[in-house]
C-alpha cells in the first residue's frame, strides 16, 4: 500500500484492456474506409499514467529520464513517470510531453496496437483504438483544419497504415525479446521487492511501493557461469540500464517540484 504516493505494481484484471486502450478495433477497409489519424502530437491520453511499459531496446534512452522498475507477477519493466496515482509529471495540461525527455515507444504506438485475430489462432492483426480523439471520420468532419492521414486508399492500406503496422510489429518483437531477458534474470533469482521514499521540495514525503528491482548485491555474487549465461541471453544490457536508471529518481523529484511550483503560480 502506498503512503500518499503511488502503487506502481497493481495488477490489472484479466479482462482489462491494455493501458490507454478502451475500444480497439481491427482495421478493415470496408468498415474503416473513411477513418484517418490527425497529425497533431497530443499525449493527453497518457496524462494519468504514472508507470508505462518499456522494452529493452529503448532502455538506454529511457534510463536518462526515468527510473526503470519491474511490476506484477510477470515482473514487467516500466518507467516511473509520476510519484502519485494517476499523475504523469511529463505531460502538461496541453498534452505536450516535456522536452527533452524520451517518449516511450508504448506511448508513440498509440492509438495502434497488435491484437490476436479471433478468426485465426496465433495471428496478430493491426487494431486502432476508436475511442482516441485522434481517430477521425473524414465524412463526419470534412471541415477540420488539422491534417488527417487516411487509413485506406480504397481497399489498400495507405503508407501511414503500413508505417503503423511496421512500428507495432517491431514493438511486439522487442516486447517478446524483453520478456525472455526478464525470465532469464528471474531464473537467476536476481529480483527483490523494493520501495522508494521521495522527498519533494517543501518537505513532503511520498512512498512508492509494489515494485521490484534487480538486487545488485546478488548480481555481483553470481558465478562466472551464471554471468556468462546472462551475457549470452542479451540480458546484461537491460540489467545495467535498470541499475543506471536509479539515478533518475532525482529527475522525477525535480519534475514533481516543477509541477508543484506551476500549480502554485496558477492558483
Amino acid at each position: 500500500m502506498a503512503d500518499n504516493g503511488a502503487r506502481t505494481g497493481t495488477a490489472p484484471a484479466a479482462e482489462a484492456m491494455p493501458l490507454f486502450y478502451s475500444k480497439p478495433e481491427a482495421l478493415n477497409p470496408t468498415r474503416h474506409a473513411s477513418l484517418g489519424l490527425t497529425a497533431r502530437n497530443d499525449f493527453s491520453f497518457a496524462r494519468a499514467a504514472h508507470a508505462i511499459p518499456v522494452v529493452a531496446s529503448e532502455m538506454p534512452a529511457a534510463m536518462r529520464s526515468y527510473p526503470i522498475v519491474f511490476i506484477g507477477p510477470a515482473k514487467a519493466p516500466v518507467i516511473i513517470t509520476g510519484v502519485r496515482q494517476n499523475e504523469n509529471l511529463f505531460v502538461d495540461a496541453e498534452g505536450r510531453w516535456t522536452a527533452p525527455h524520451y517518449i516511450p515507444a508504448y506511448v508513440r504506438r498509440y492509438p495502434f496496437i497488435l491484437a490476436e485475430d479471433p478468426t485465426s489462432a496465433g495471428r496478430l492483426t493491426l487494431c486502432v483504438d476508436r475511442a482516441s480523439d485522434r481517430v477521425i471520420d473524414q465524412l463526419m468532419a470534412p471541415s477540420r483544419e488539422d491534417k488527417i492521414a487516411p487509413f485506406f486508399n480504397g481497399a489498400e492500406p495507405t503508407e501511414a497504415t503500413k508505417q503503423a503496422l511496421a512500428f507495432c510489429d517491431q514493438f511486439q518483437i522487442d516486447f517478446r525479446a524483453t520478456r525472455e531477458m526478464v525470465d532469464k534474470i528471474d531464473a537467476h533469482g536476481l529480483f527483490a521487492p523494493r520501495q522508494s521514499k521521495v522527498t519533494l521540495e517543501g518537505g513532503e514525503v511520498l512512498n512508492l511501493t509494489d515494485f521490484q528491482v534487480i538486487d545488485e548485491a546478488a548480481f555481483n555474487k553470481l558465478s562466472d557461469t551464471a554471468f556468462l549465461d546472462l551475457r549470452k541471453s542479451g540480458a546484461l544490457g537491460l540489467l545495467y540500464c535498470h541499475l543506471a536508471s536509479t539515478n533518475s529518481w532525482t529527475s522525477l523529484v525535480h519534475q514533481a517540484s516543477l509541477r508543484k511550483a506551476d500549480g502554485v503560480k496558477s492558483a
